[in-house]
């Protein structure tokens, strides 16, 4: 229990120093500044330990007592989706559902295919033959884009509310559906193809995507009564805690998606009929504040640890040119993929000119897809999916997200 305590004091404290060191001298947005900070500390360390290795000592321990993909797809992701979903415009995502719908559920199958079939051939063409099943799986982890990445930045990047909402909808819908997608594909990977029968695959993404939905309905239909039978601001922000760590614990024990209960959950509860009915303004205030300053905590700490996980990567020159090679490649994936649904959408619904190009550079990647990565077992090329997925969403983060702003305005 000591140990945890250490491991949390210190990436707390790291945080800390790190975002006061954004805020004060960078003043980039946090997620990228924090990114930034911690990489450039970690290469630091590496470089010291040249000369005494006590820094990187203490670093490989804080990252090896850390299960990085248990703690974020159990538990962090959980606390993120309702705090992202409480502050989404519900009104305005209501009437761009269907793209909504369309981009996080057909956009990321239709990538996810794209992606592994280019991968499977681009590996070979520099001499790594690799299985087009494992090819798939990669496809599946790098295909959702990071709500909480794509939330801190587009704020600040002055994206229109419109498109805004389409693209943050679309992030927070789309990591429980690519979750879903990433482990009925690693189910097939791990029995074999044989094993497995079409409809067991159905009925598990049948399953875990909507049973989560009607899960959050539940629990956003239940908070929202409790907290409209009483006037108690402290006791509401409570209620609201235990409908994201019930709800998270109730989806783990029934299998189902507990990414898109939360997400459900924090629509309803953030609706603004709800807020009306069921808050008085000092409630509303109170748990607004109450989920910024978690979602705030949670994302400077990830931040941190997406940083530090450069220790756990094979550096290997392939690996690292298969990564930068991976980054067009997935950018025209993802490109392709929302053709479609935003043609077939852009006559009923009033789209922004060149949707598609900034939803493209805006559909950043981040922990999620490490957190996967680092799911792999080692038959399934570990080590090389890693360190390709470190390099997206490296890239992602620093170069997407610095550049997005510029591109907005540029083209709008």
């Amino acid at each position: 229990m000591n140990d945890y305590f250490f491991i949390i004091t210190v990436l707390v404290t790291l945080s800390a120093i790190f975002g006061y060191v954004n805020v004060r001298f960078l003043k980039l947005p946090n997620t990228i500044g924090l990114m930034l900070i911690t990489i450039v500390f970690t290469l630091g360390v590496f470089a010291l330990s040249y000369f005494d290795s006590t820094l990187l000592n203490a670093e490989k321990y804080i990252i090896t007592q850390i299960d990085f993909k248990a703690v974020l797809l159990d538990v962090m992701l959980s606390f993120l989706l309702f705090a992202g979903a409480l502050h989404t415009n519900f009104q305005q995502l209501k009437v761009q559902r269907w793209p909504v719908f369309v981009f996080a559920t057909f956009g990321v199958l239709v990538s996810t295919f794209l992606v592994g079939i280019s991968m499977f051939y681009i590996l070979k063409l520099i001499n790594l033959d690799i299985d087009f099943i494992y090819c798939l799986l990669f496809g599946a982890l790098i295909s959702p884009t990071d709500p909480i990445a794509v939330l801190g930045i587009l704020k600040k990047a002055g994206v229109p509310k419109k498109l805004e909402v389409k693209i943050v909808g679309e992030s927070l819908f789309n990591d429980g559906v690519g979750v879903v997608i990433f482990l009925t594909i690693f189910q097939i990977a791990a029995l074999g193809a044989g094993e497995v029968e079409a409809f067991d695959v159905f009925s598990l993404f049948g399953k875990e995507v909507f049973g989560g939905v009607l899960l959050g309905g539940i629990l956003g239909w239940i908070t929202y009564r409790l907290m409209k039978s009483i006037d108690d601001y402290d006791i509401e922000v409570i209620i609201t805690l235990a409908a994201v760590m019930g709800g998270t614990v109730i989806a783990h024990k029934l299998h189902l998606s507990a990414p898109l209960a939360m997400v459900t959950a924090g629509l309803i509860v953030g609706n603004d009929t709800v807020r009306g009915n069921a808050m008085s303004k000092i409630t509303e205030n109170y748990v607004d504040k109450f989920w910024e300053l978690i979602d705030i905590l949670l994302n400077t700490i990830l931040f941190v640890l997406i940083g530090m996980e450069m220790l756990v990567l094979a550096f290997d020159g392939k690996y690292i040119l298969a990564g930068l090679i991976a980054i067009p490649i997935i950018l025209l994936c993802r490109y392709t993929s929302l053709l479609f649904p935003i043609n077939f959408f852009k006559k009923r619904l009033d789209f922004v000119p060149k949707t598609n190009l900034i939803m493209t550079w805006g559909g950043l990647r981040g922990g999620i897809s490490i957190a996967l990565a680092l799911g792999l077992t080692e038959a399934m090329q570990r080590d090389l999916f890693l360190v390709i997925t470190y390099v997206v969403v490296v890239f992602s983060i620093l170069v997407q997200g610095l550049t997005v702003g510029k591109l907005v305005k540029k083209v709008s």
